[in-house]
């Protein structure tokens, strides 16, 4: 029988130790969004240790910094019905999830972070962290964050989906504070959530979250455009779009750059690299490089989707872009991109009002260098966030222990 451990403080109390819960069900955004806090917050504080909790399939892909760890939970992915199965293991979902709820109480027992902060679902993957954010409440040791990116989704629709989940409810009693990546005149992410005066006062407008060049990569030496879909696994369109572009204009310049992002593969990836290779050279293309920081600031330009990071690259490395945003199944991308454009950061190629055509791709690339740099609009002071989070970190952990 295992002895069970006795639960007095660590012994390295001079030590601050941080943990990232990131559900990470599919695609990037949630990992690449905690490695970036965590290598802050390390970087800033030589006593400070961090690991990431993550259900990514790629985070193995990625190089992290010292002091930054990662814990790799079960995978699952998500059916177009709105279902979901084990990624490998052939459980059941329910399984899954409690194998993962055991997984993620067991790390945070044996770590004993002074801080957790939660990626974007109060409950976790189908309610999987209550169990313990509810020990953690009790415990009173463990500062505990949720951290919310600028736009979540329509009102309406948020609301429905938080209400179904326990989010509200959650967020009110088990959280010292919401930290939102983004600013509060710009979008607030929490329009329509029946949230209590209480938690809107510990909620804090980080600004977004800055981000470094990273390390170098190789890159075209003529002047390229940057195509990217992020993880890629909803970019097929977007991609397609671009490679009609080059392929009815055969003038169109600068060269491209294509990066499809880890999840676009398979049968479809053939397909688009046999059109590449037919472009004589016009288009690159490359599946996946974690250094994509690295591509973007040496891009001319960039036409990408609407995520949250790939929005915070172009801001940080003030690149013209184009963002052709996706608008299943959440409007997310769509509401970042249209309010960036109100406010001259970037410009959005709609649906509704361009069409997604050869032409209007040809048009927008074309366009490219007669835009204004984000910087022009003012993007420099929207990025805040990590020197923000930095501080607020600080005051929790000081914290830490109080009654």
């Amino acid at each position: 029988m295992a002895r069970p451990r006795s639960r007095h403080h660590r012994r390295d109390t001079a030590q601050r130790r941080v943990m990232f819960y990131s559900h990470d069900t599919f695609g990037l955004g949630h990992l690449r969004r905690s490695r970036a806090l965590a290598t802050a917050l390390t970087e800033a504080d030589g006593a400070t240790s961090a690991i990431i909790l993550t259900g990514s399939p790629v985070a193995g892909r990625f190089a992290f910094p010292d002091r930054v760890d990662y814990i790799r939970l079960p995978g699952v992915t998500k059916l177009t019905d709105g279902s979901y199965v084990s990624e490998t293991l052939g459980l059941e979902i329910d399984d899954t999830t409690s194998l993962r709820a055991g997984l993620i109480q067991t790390a945070v027992e044996e770590y004993e972070p002074d801080l957790l902060i939660v990626d974007k679902e109060p409950t976790g993957f189908r309610g999987e962290l209550l169990p313990t954010l509810e020990r953690l409440r009790i415990r009173g040791r463990t500062r505990v964050v949720l951290g919310l990116r600028d736009v979540l989704d329509e009102p309406e629709v948020l609301a429905a989906e938080w209400a179904r989940k326990g989010a509200v409810q959650a967020a009110e009693n088990l959280y010292d504070e919401v930290w939102v990546y983004g600013m509060r005149d710009i979008y607030d992410p929490t329009i329509g959530l029946p949230l209590s005066d209480d938690l809107r006062a510990r909620m804090h407008w980080t600004g977004y979250l800055r981000r470094d060049k990273g390390r170098p990569a190789d890159v075209p030496e003529h002047p390229y455009v940057l195509i990217t879909p992020g993880g890629g696994g909803d970019g097929a369109a977007m991609v397609s779009l671009a490679l009609d572009a080059y392929e009815q204009d055969p003038d169109l310049s600068p060269h491209a750059m294509l990066v499809y992002g880890p999840f676009l593969s398979g049968e479809v990836r053939e397909a688009f690299d046999a059109r590449v290779a037919k472009l004589g050279g016009r288009v690159t293309a490359l599946g996946f490089d974690s250094r994509i920081e690295a591509l973007i600031v040496g891009a001319d330009g960039v036409i990408c989707m609407g995520g949250y990071n790939t929005f915070c690259e172009v801001l940080s490395f003030d690149k013209r872009a184009v963002i052709v945003p996706r608008t299943v199944p959440r409007l997310e991308q769509w509401i970042r991109a249209s309010r960036a454009e109100e406010l001259g950061l970037v410009r959005m190629l709609d649906e509704t009002r361009d069409g997604m055509t050869p032409r209007a791709m040809i048009a927008a690339i074309r366009n490219l260098p007669h835009q204004g740099r984000p910087s022009q609009a003012g993007a420099d002071g929207l990025l805040d966030g990590l020197d923000v989070v930095i501080t607020r970190a600080r005051a929790l952990m000081d914290r830490t222990g109080e009654a």
